[in-house]
């Protein structure tokens, strides 16, 4: 199985993280946009 250049990016882009959370969404079985959730705030 080949990845696509855009879950060959996704990955790269995860790997770089130190740490956090990202929503991945994803159109027509391909990941189209990654977000990055900046804040939470546990109390």
């Amino acid at each position: 199985m080949m990845l696509t250049e855009k879950e060959a990016r996704l990955i790269e882009i995860i790997r770089k993280l130190d740490f956090g959370e990202v929503r991945v969404v994803i159109q027509d079985g391909v990941p189209t946009r990654l977000e990055e959730i900046k804040r939470s705030i546990k109390l």
